[in-house]
């Protein structure tokens, strides 16, 4: 890792409350079992306990689609957003294009999110 990032990545873990540092660690272990080497240095016994609980955003009373697709991604930061885009995309254009309501795509893009964080988790009921 290079210097700057270790350094600036430091800076932020001490200036972060105990809690939030925690999570942040959790967050880059998620991120080193995720995209991290297969080799040697990878970490082992990696289990789907291990993966963070999605974080509680609530939804606001007024959300556009397009905020609400921001909000699920802040809520479930360990989904991989490129394996969430063709169907995120698709329910996004049933509103834009074809005049859906805009509760009924929030509402599908929150069980989209969901159900890609149960088949991460191994929790789907499939």
């Amino acid at each position: 890792m290079p210097d700057n990032i270790e350094k600036r990545l430091a800076e932020i873990v001490n200036r972060l409350p105990a809690t939030q540092a925690a999570a942040l660690l959790e967050f880059a272990e998620f991120l080193l079992i995720r995209h991290g080497s297969t080799g040697a240095e990878a970490v082992p016994n990696v289990t789907t306990a291990e993966i963070p609980a999605p974080l509680d955003i609530p939804r606001p009373a007024e959300e556009s689609v397009v905020k609400a697709v921001k909000r699920l991604r802040a809520t479930y930061p360990m989904l991989d957003a490129r394996k969430l885009l063709n169907e995120t995309s698709a329910i996004m254009t049933q509103h834009v294009i074809h005049g859906r309501d805009k509760i009924e795509v929030i509402e599908e893009l929150e069980i989209l999110f969901r159900a890609h964080y149960e088949k991460l988790t191994g929790n789907n009921k499939d």
